[in-house]
Formats: structure tokens, C-alpha cells, sequence
């Protein structure tokens, strides 16, 4: 009796021939108008589909079908070529745009109720007068409570293509009251530097997030607000950000370097090379410089601590980096969804590729890396990295940095421990410092955060935390009860003073940039 074929069947074969066809268009000296043009392996396609669809004996969605089998032949190319459902497009362009049409709100769902975080800058709610502690019940005629409703599906509500209008009905805690808004949802934009402000009278600090398309015009902005204000040192905060746009790091890293000094060159498959240069235009050439990186800093963060690193310009300081050397182009596949293939290979300044080894499996063990890190003890001592002597390079004035897995800082610092033993626990806390924050609203409102940072004491959302549960190690008293203190209260800060806020407490203790500080202080 002949077997019926399975689904993993299909999806292999799909695959091959999808291989067959993308291996044909990775040609890319041809048009891409030519890559589909009528062949053998577009015809081979075609029929199959076309079996799958009339002829298989269960019914199968030929379109998610098609999905898996070209994200699973991605992955098999390289970990960073990756296959983009129309469904996901917008969302992720937006992101990398720094800009989409809102209502200009961050929020959560708490008790099944859309509750606002955040109202940001400039945008449409912040000069209709909503505000963050607001609930929002109505969006036009949807109700919005009492729902087990997803982020992406409250964004459906939120958002739109078009500055169309929205009315909201909320519920404001403050005063116990109902409000009707009724304003044109509008361009809201996704800021990629969440925060800039002077840590002392001559030291700057500037957090990137990602590298989007409006992150340059930002980084200029705050330049000049901390220069205005005396900042001879910047300490540059690039951790946990995973990248973005080749070109606006460059154009990042041209503030840095004098004219001429080559900040990073790619090599594509042809052996082509594109070399960028520094030009005249660098406002920060003199002033120090620190970049702060660790194991999830990746790609554009990593060729600007491989600049700065090569050229002997300023100081890197954390973890090895994440170890992304590959570059990314997006291509358009006709149907709304697009493909993000690798064309070429990055290298910074002293000729290191820094991309870490990976295999073409798809393995998912390459993005857990981190994981080895903790094992090998790699988060606690620089002893503990592994370099490959044959990818020695030395920098204009002898500093040896090494390629082949990111970029290795030249001030180590381990990673805090302290969420290691008791980050389970976070996710709780943050529900009660939100509660604690909204029931305190009115009376944080009028008091400067100068005065807060001074007099509070995140005791009282320990308190609340222990009310109902056993008291266990973490209430003891301990250096890590007290460090877990200080995070508490910056997550306080941050629902009631915003980003600047929550950064302004947590550097008290972050252990990177009190590195940062004390090494200042001896230069």
C-alpha cells in the first residue's frame, strides 16, 4: 500500500527546489528584472505548487507552506539572511525608518486593560492631553477592556496608513474620571537614542539603541546639546544594541575620526571592495571618547568599536562583542514580502573580519552563543576569551586586536551577577512598581527628580512583593538585596521622570560605566 507523502516531505522538497531557483538569482551582476524570467526551475516550481494545491490529498495552505520552506533555506545559507512575511514588513521597516502613523502611546496590557506607559514627545496624544496612567477602554467603536487582546492586536486599533482620525474613551485614575479624545492619528517617531544628559560637569552620555535611518540627525542633536554644556569626554553606550544601518554608522563614526582615516571597507562576493573614509566634517575629533559594549552589541555597533578601536581613537570598554560581520541588503519579492540576503563581508580599519564561525545547518545554537559564554566563564574573566593568534592585527600605534568573533574590548568589565541569581523575579516587580507609581501618581508629580534620587526608598515596593509570599533569600539583608534595591528604584524612576530618569539611577551602580568613571579620574 503506497504511503502518503508527509508534510516534512513537501517542505524538504519545496525547499530544494526554491534552492535550485535562489541559487540562480544570486547572480546579481544580472537585473534583477531577469532573475524570474521564464526558465526550467521557474516552470519546476510552478507545477509543484500547483500539485500541492489541487492535487495533494489534504488541504494546504500553499502560501505559509511557501513561507517555511524559504525561511528554512535562508537559514541554511547564513544565520543573518533572513526571509521577511508581508505580514511583518511594515512593522519592521518602520522600525528601521524611526517613524510610523499613531497615536504616539507605549503601553501594556495590566488586568486586561490597555494601560498607557509612556506618551511620547511630539506626538499626536501628548498635544490632544493624554497621559501615561490613562486607560484606554474605547478606540472609535472597539472596546479595548476586559479583553485578552495581544500588543499586535491593540496596534491594529492604534495605528494606521493614513493620518486618519481616531476618538478614544479613557478612564483617568488621578481623578477618577472618563475622557473623550477625538484627534488625527499622525507620525510618530521611534527615537533610537533614548537618552543623552551630562553624568558630571565635563562627561557626556549618549545611549543608541539601534542604528536607524533617523539616528545620525539624532546623535548630532545631542552632540551639540552636551558639548553646549561643557562635555570634553562622551562615554557612547552602544550595549545590547544589535545594529542597523552600514551608513549612518559611518556616519557616526566620521564625528570621531580626522579626515582621510578609513573607518571600514566590505567585500562582496566578486572580490569587489567599497572602502568609507572620514571626512572634514567630525565635531568630536579631540574630546575623549569611551564606547561601552557587550555580548549583544552587534553588526553597525561593532564597526563603530572597530573603528574607533583601529584607528586609536578613544577607549572600548565591557564585554567581546556580539561577532556580526556579515552585511545585509533587502530585496523585494514582489508580493509584499521581502528577503534580507547577505552580499558581502565587513572589515574594519586593520583588515579583521570580526564575524564569529557558524555553521549552515540553521542551527539556533549560534544566537545562544551567550549561553557558552556564562559556561566558559568568558561574562566573569578576559582570560577566558578565546583568540585565534593567526588573526592578529596591530593598530597605527601597536595595540594588538584580534579578528575572527567580535570585537574584545580593551578594558574588560564582567557582567553583574546580580540578575543572574534573581532576575525571575523582575517580571513580578514590574506590574508592582507600575501599581506602586500609579497609585503615587499625583504626589511624584510635583517633585523634582533631584529630590526623589536623594529620599527614595524601594523598600516599600519590597514590602509589597513579600506581602502575600514567603520571605526568601532575597529579603535578606546582602549586597545583592541592596543592588536589587537600586534597580528597583531606577524602574521606579523611569515611570515617573521617563528614560533620562531610570538612567540617571541605574549608572549609580552600573558597574561599566563607574569603570568608565574611575578610569577618568585617573587619566
Amino acid at each position: 500500500m503506497q504511503k502518503k507523502p508527509s508534510l516534512t516531505a513537501l517542505y524538504i522538497g519545496l525547499a530544494i527546489a526554491f534552492g535550485i531557483l535562489i541559487g540562480k538569482f544570486l547572480d546579481f551582476s544580472k537585473q534583477p528584472e531577469t532573475y524570474f524570467s521564464g526558465n526550467e526551475q521557474e516552470a519546476k516550481v510552478k507545477k509543484l505548487i500547483n500539485y500541492i494545491q489541487y492535487d495533494y490529498v489534504d488541504p494546504v495552505n500553499t502560501d505559509s507552506l511557501l513561507d517555511l520552506s524559504i525561511g528554512d533555506l535562508l537559514k541554511r545559507l547564513d544565520p543573518h539572511s533572513v526571509y521577511i512575511p508581508k505580514n511583518e514588513l511594515a512593522s519592521v521597516q518602520e522600525t528601521m525608518e524611526g517613524k510610523f502613523l499613531g497615536i504616539g502611546v507605549q503601553f501594556r496590557m495590566i488586568h486586561d486593560t490597555v494601560t498607557i506607559i509612556n506618551v511620547i514627545k511630539g506626538g499626536p496624544s501628548e498635544k490632544a492631553g493624554v497621559k501615561a496612567g490613562d486607560r484606554i477602554l474605547m478606540a472609535d467603536k472597539d472596546t479595548l477592556f476586559g479583553k485578552s487582546l495581544t500588543s499586535d492586536k491593540v496596534m491594529q486599533f492604534l495605528k494606521s496608513e493614513e493620518p486618519e482620525p481616531i476618538s478614544l474613551l479613557v478612564y483617568r485614575k488621578t481623578n477618577h474620571s472618563k475622557l473623550k479624545f477625538k484627534f488625527n492619528r499622525g507620525n510618530v517617531n521611534i527615537e533610537s537614542i533614548t537618552v543623552y544628559y551630562m553624568i558630571n560637569k565635563t562627561t557626556g552620555f549618549i545611549k543608541i539603541e539601534l542604528f536607524s535611518r533617523t539616528t545620525y540627525k539624532e546623535f548630532r542633536i545631542a552632540l551639540e546639546a552636551l558639548k553646549k554644556q561643557g562635555m570634553q569626554t562622551l562615554i557612547l553606550d552602544l550595549r545590547n544594541n544589535t545594529g542597523g544601518f552600514l551608513d549612518i554608522a559611518n556616519d557616526i563614526i566620521d564625528e570621531f575620526l580626522p579626515s582621510g582615516n578609513l573607518m571600514v571597507y566590505t567585500k562582496s562576493k566578486s572580490g569587489s571592495i567599497d572602502k568609507s573614509f572620514a571626512t572634514e566634517k567630525g565635531e568630536f575629533e579631540k574630546g575623549n571618547v569611551y564606547v561601552l559594549i557587550n555580548e549583544e552589541s552587534a553588526s553597525a555597533s561593532e564597526i563603530v568599536a572597530g573603528a574607533l578601536q583601529d584607528n586609536d581613537r578613544g577607549t572600548i570598554v565591557g564585554r567581546r562583542s556580539f561577532g556580526k560581520g556579515l552585511v545585509q541588503q533587502e530585496m523585494d519579492l514582489g508580493d509584499g514580502s521581502a528577503v534580507r540576503l547577505t552580499t558581502a563581508r565587513y572589515y574594519t580599519p586593520t583588515g579583521r573580519s570580526i564575524q564569529k564561525p557558524y555553521d549552515h545547518s540553521g542551527s539556533d545554537a549560534y544566537f545562544m552563543e551567550a549561553e557558552d559564554r556564562i559556561k566558559n566563564g568568558e561574562l566573569f574573566s578576559k582570560d577566558s576569551i578565546q583568540v585565534n593568534d593567526s588573526l592578529k592585527y596591530k593598530t597605527p600605534k601597536g595595540k594588538i586586536v584580534y579578528g575572527g568573533g567580535g570585537i574584545i574590548p580593551d578594558v574588560f568589565v564582567p557582567v553583574d551577577t546580580t540578575f543572574f541569581a534573581h532576575g525571575f523575579i523582575l517580571s513580578d516587580i514590574s506590574d508592582l512598581v507600575f501599581d506602586y507609581v500609579d497609585k503615587n501618581r499625583v504626589k511624584y508629580s510635583k517633585i523634582p527628580f533631584d529630590q526623589f534620587n536623594k529620599d527614595f526608598d524601594a523598600q516599600v515596593i519590597i514590602n509589597e512583593f513579600y506581602k502575600n509570599r514567603p520571605v526568601g533569600s532575597f529579603h535578606k539583608k546582602s549586597a545583592t538585596y541592596d543592588r536589587m534595591k537600586w534597580y528597583l528604584k531606577a524602574m521606579v524612576a523611569r515611570e515617573i521622570y521617563g528614560d533620562e530618569g531610570f538612567y540617571k539611577v541605574y549608572q549609580q551602580n552600573d558597574n561599566v560605566i563607574q569603570k568608565v568613571l574611575e578610569l577618568e579620574k585617573n587619566n
